[in-house]
């Protein structure tokens, strides 16, 4: 069953002559990773804050079509229900730091006071998180100390520490190093096998490939192209759209030019890229 259900979702900013998200349908299914890619602009943003209601609650405009969160229109959910049910990293880490607590332990705790998580229940979720972000020598600074790398996984763990079924990530890793990176990638992880339906924009098409199971493809505000990493990130067509192909992909497709051999599964990672010219050896 489908967790999120989009029905021919439209939304135009105000003043704006055209639509930004234009006759979107889609069902994200429970304990999958979605990537949503394309150029800056297409709408990939937008669409994350319909999915979570920030629109039309936060912006107005006009929005068409039906968002539905586990087969109940999202309209129809107050803001609290939203916020327990769906976590959302923003791009800006800098706007997600409450600005009313002291320490990186005391922040992370924050939203977890709010709806009351008992007391002893707390301390183990925070010393858990602390734990699995790499933030044991960050816990007793200041959130607003920390570089911007460093305010982006307290962010995260904020997110996470709410225990939402659903979780959007828009571009969670681009104030981070290579390390903090795959450390990320390795907690989206353990989100899916935990259940989590996981939505995330991300630039870094190799670990996209990798780690997701579906990806969405936008141009323009409308869908365009949309299946398994498989199917999509190994599609040219993706690049006339003005989307990314993992590097591993681009050399097949251009090895396959270049002999005219045509592989039955286009290698996506460099695992699978080691494997398959294993098989070839054979």
């Amino acid at each position: 069953m489908a967790v999120i259900s989009l029905k021919n979702v439209s939304y135009q900013y105000p003043l704006e002559e055209k639509s930004v998200i234009q006759n979107i349908s889609y069902e994200f299914e429970q304990g999958k990773v979605y990537g949503l890619i394309g150029e800056n602009e297409s709408g990939k943003t937008t669409l994350c804050n319909i999915i979570r209601g920030f629109i039309p609650d936060l912006y107005r405009g006009n929005l068409t079509g039906e968002v539905l969160l586990n087969q109940k229109a999202v309209t129809e959910y107050d803001s609290g229900e939203l916020s327990a049910m769906i976590g959302y990293s923003f791009q800006n880490p800098f706007a997600q730091i409450s600005g009313v607590k002291e320490s990186v332990y005391e922040e992370i705790a924050y939203g977890m006071e709010n709806i009351g998580v008992p007391r002893q229940e707390m301390i183990e979720k925070v010393e858990e998180l602390i734990r699995l972000f790499h933030l044991e020598k960050l816990k007793d600074k200041n959130p607003y100390e920390l570089s911007g790398g460093q305010k982006q996984r307290v962010a995260l763990a904020s997110v996470i520490a709410l225990d939402p079924q659903i979780i959007i990530l828009d571009e969670p890793t681009s104030q981070l190093d290579p390390k903090s990176t795959e450390d990320i990638f390795e907690i989206i992880n353990i989100l899916k096998k935990q259940g989590k339906t996981i939505i995330l924009i991300e630039h870094k098409i190799d670990l996209v490939a990798e780690y997701c199971d579906f990806i969405l493809l936008m141009q323009h505000g409308k869908l365009e192209l949309e299946g398994t990493v498989q199917e999509v990130l190994t599609d040219p067509k993706v690049l006339e759209l003005g989307g990314q192909l993992p590097q591993v992909v681009l050399y097949f497709l251009e090895l396959m030019k270049k002999t005219g051999k045509v592989m039955k599964e286009i290698p996506l990672t460099v695992e699978q890229a080691y494997q398959a010219i294993k098989e070839e050896q054979k």
